[in-house]
């Protein structure tokens, strides 16, 4: 039979899929990996010519790098590298559990959702500059950094937990409602499962926030220890190479976040199209 079928060339898309996928046979992350060398190597160029004069602002990336590696053997991210994470942690865990209750509190009583969408689409909306002093005022600790890492995880989240509830199954719904099943039953048995995918995609964008919003929180005051507060020193004393490092561990964290959040959907949700996911 799968000789029959070769013949007729009816299993040819699913070949020419897998050859879109990975063409000859090269590993997905190759091509990031050269794109990143090369990138290095157009900043080292840049950086030795074009940007070559004292007060630039623009380090090569082997001085930033030699940077990073002496403040690493000193100790100097570990306490403020811990203390970001920390906060970031905390927000990011605070505001998704928030949004994951009140976006079914949407779905499923849609009264709710008259009530606080407008509240929740003003919390994006609020600068977060702004926003920021007072949250300094009124909290205290480590508390407004972890405030504003929640605040900026929260409606990512929730547009994609409501979205992803929206988008189960109309036949699936009406069979169960058909044998007389209730609208929780319809949440935990078809809802929930089809929100997977969007959901960790909404997660994936809060990752990243969350580091962005501690940090933020950090410059804006009320902290002794962090990333920020070490790009901060860093500016004051113009090491720039310092400066860069930061943020560049920074990006890197995120983006680590980012890959891994989205590898744990996919483990999820095998189900899901990747390219919601990647």
């Amino acid at each position: 039979m799968s000789t029959e079928v070769e013949a007729l060339g009816l299993d040819a898309p699913s070949r020419k899929v897998g050859a879109q996928a990975r063409p000859d046979g090269v590993p997905p992350w190759l091509g990031g990996t050269i794109g990143a060398i090369l990138l290095a190597l157009v900043w080292e160029v840049l950086a030795l010519t074009v940007f070559h004069k004292v007060g630039s602002g623009v380090p090569t990336p082997t001085s930033v790098v030699t940077q990073f590696w002496s403040d690493l053997r000193s100790g100097l991210y570990g306490p403020n590298f811990i203390q970001t994470m920390k906060e970031a942690a905390t927000g990011f865990v605070d505001g998704n559990v928030l949004a994951i209750v009140l976006g079914i509190a949407f779905v499923q009583l849609p009264l709710i959702e008259k009530a606080l969408l407008r509240i929740a689409v003003a919390s994006y909306c609020l600068p977060i500059i702004a926003i920021g002093p007072i949250l300094t005022f009124v909290l205290h600790g480590d508390a407004p950094q972890s405030a504003l890492a929640g605040l900026v995880v929260f409606f990512p989240t929730l547009v994609g937990v409501c979205v992803g509830l929206r988008s189960a199954d109309r036949n699936s719904l009406d069979l169960i409602r058909a044998y007389g099943g209730s609208s929780w039953i319809q949440l935990t048995r078809v809802r929930l499962r089809a929100a997977l995918p969007s959901t960790f995609a909404g997660l994936q964008i809060a990752a990243p926030s969350a580091i962005l919003g501690a940090i933020i929180g950090e410059y804006l005051g009320a902290a002794n220890t962090g990333l920020g507060v070490m790009m901060i020193d860093a500016e004051g004393a113009l090491d720039i190479a310092r400066t860069w490092g930061i943020a560049l561990v920074c990006t890197a964290v995120a983006g680590i976040l980012y890959g891994l959040i989205g590898l744990i959907g996919r483990l999820v949700a095998p189900w899901a199209p990747r390219k919601g996911m990647t």
